[in-house]
């Protein structure tokens, strides 16, 4: 971990610089945006499944494809967004099916 430092006309900025693995911090999350889409498109995976196959929160797997995706490849995070899309507009179904599969399942149906 190095620590920068810049010192502006009337405002010192002191933050700092992580390496991850032996790339910077910025570069891990980048390809981290990319793998995270990857991963959408090829598994038709919805933002929990991936959240949990990375070990990341799901705020971060929507904010890696909505935002910083957007900025490294626009083309990849439309693929991934309108997989997400359809998955959103599908929970309310997988939903009622847990459900259903949960009651069947205690009367000893299943």
């Amino acid at each position: 971990m190095s620590i920068l430092s810049h010192n502006l006309p009337g405002i010192f900025i002191h933050y700092k610089k992580t390496v991850y693995e032996g790339i910077s911090l910025k570069g891990y999350i980048e390809e981290r945006a990319v793998n995270i889409a990857n991963y959408i498109i090829e598994e038709n995976a919805t933002v929990r499944q991936t959240a949990k196959k990375f070990g990341i929160s799901k705020s971060t797997v929507h904010k890696d494809v909505t935002e910083r995706l957007m900025q490294i490849n626009p083309t990849l995070a439309g693929q991934a967004r309108k997989v997400l899309d359809v998955n959103k507009s599908e929970r309310h179904i997988r939903g009622g099916l847990a459900t259903k599969e949960k009651y069947l399942h205690q009367k000893g149906m299943v």
